[in-house]
């Protein structure tokens, strides 16, 4: 049997070609499936809201007639015990209302019931679209990663690569990297400014009406609430800048941005003091250390604000010629450090970039009292590949 013949650049460019566009396809597929859904989950939050509304409304509306048909039922009782002491019109009205009071409550009962198992099934709904949404969103993950790599140029990489093994790692751990990052910052615009501006026009809307309707002092006070959420806004925008790159750090150095950085977040977050401790030198360290001690401050800092709900927190960088020291300590609600925490993302990056620094990482906290984080990282280079491996 002969060899087939080796495809050439064009005839594989093709073949490629084909196959993003059919995964391209699939991916709007799934997208659109996604976005139908959700419009469908908002439509179906409101409803649910509404019919659990009608529940409240109608069980309290039968309770009144339950009382009322109970004072009926012993009024006809008391006509029946002592039927000759009322009237033909007495005794009939007696049962008219008691009838009439029993029909209203058996009615009132069976939307109520109605009502309960229409919220019931929405309840149902929005647990399976729920799970739908999900799915989709990991699918168009996952399909965004075989497209990027089929985007990719896997030939050029190919030639510093030995095997077929090694190029797919390669190129599927970046891809995978520079995806993760991208669904992260998705999320933190989505659930931090993206929700602040939802509420900021609807409470815009809701300033409105009290300008029209209310007093000068209501619209006042939703004035200054409403400042405070777009305070807000604007901190989670700049915290997110800093997430993505502090400009500082190439500029001024690992301390100053850190001074910096702290004196921002204690002044966007009013009800926190921050304290700052340097102690050694002030020197630069290279720009891959800098960047990842900076990651480690940033990453406690906003665990011990969101998470322990601490008013005081403390920060202390030590440098000495070999070893760097990182101390940032809270007064918040403190957790069990034996107790593995479920989605604790947080955490486990940490440990994965100190490990990457080839450090050490110690945390200490106590339930009530507050948490101490303890890092130490060589300042040493030892390796070509250690640089390597930070820098990503």
């Amino acid at each position: 049997m002969s060899l087939p013949k080796k495809l050439n650049a064009k005839e594989l460019d093709k073949i490629v070609e084909k196959m993003v566009k059919t995964v391209h396809h699939s991916k709007d597929e799934i997208f659109q499936i996604g976005e139908r859904s959700r419009h469908e989950y908002e439509h179906l939050i409101k409803e649910l809201e509404e019919t659990k509304t009608q529940v409240s409304l109608i069980i309290d509306e039968a309770d009144r007639l339950e009382v009322q048909a109970r004072l009926a039922r012993q009024r006809l009782s008391e006509v029946n015990r002592h039927f000759s002491r009322y009237s033909e019109m007495e005794i009939r009205e007696a049962y008219e209302i008691a009838h009439e009071l029993q029909m209203k409550l058996t009615m009132i009962r069976e939307q109520e019931r109605q009502l309960r198992l229409r919220r019931d099934e929405l309840e149902r709904r929005l647990a399976a679209l729920k799970e739908t949404i999900e799915r989709a969103d990991h699918l168009i993950g996952q399909i965004t990663v075989v497209l990027n790599y089929l985007n990719s140029d896997f030939r050029q990489v190919g030639e510093f690569i030995e095997g077929a093994k090694q190029k797919q790692e390669f190129g599927l751990r970046i891809i995978e990297a520079q995806e993760e990052e991208r669904r992260r910052l998705s999320r933190e615009i989505h659930d931090g400014p993206a929700q602040m501006l939802a509420h900021v026009m609807m409470r815009s809307d809701l300033m409105e009406r009290i300008i029209r309707q209310r007093s000068v002092d209501e619209a006042v006070q939703e004035l200054r609430d409403f400042k405070k959420m777009v305070r807000s806004a604007l901190y989670e925008v700049r915290r997110i800048i800093y997430d993505l790159r502090p400009m500082a750090l190439d500029d001024l150095g690992l301390i100053p941005t850190l001074r910096k950085y702290l004196q921002n977040v204690e002044e966007y977050n009013q009800q926190t003091k921050i304290s700052f401790v340097h102690i050694g030198e002030e020197k630069r360290l290279p720009a891959h250390f800098e960047v990842a001690i900076f990651r480690l401050v940033q990453e406690s800092l906003q665990n011990a604000l969101k998470h322990a709900e601490a008013s005081e927190i403390q920060v202390k960088v030590e440098m000495k010629q070999q070893y760097l020291f990182l101390m940032i300590k809270d007064n918040g609600k403190g957790f069990d450090v034996k107790k593995k925490k479920e989605n604790s993302f947080g955490l486990i990056g940490m440990k994965e970039r100190v490990e990457l620094l080839e450090g050490t990482m110690n945390i200490r906290s106590q339930m009530g009292v507050g948490t101490t984080v303890f890092i130490q990282i060589p300042l040493l280079e030892t390796t070509q590949t250690r640089r390597e491996r930070i820098d990503q």
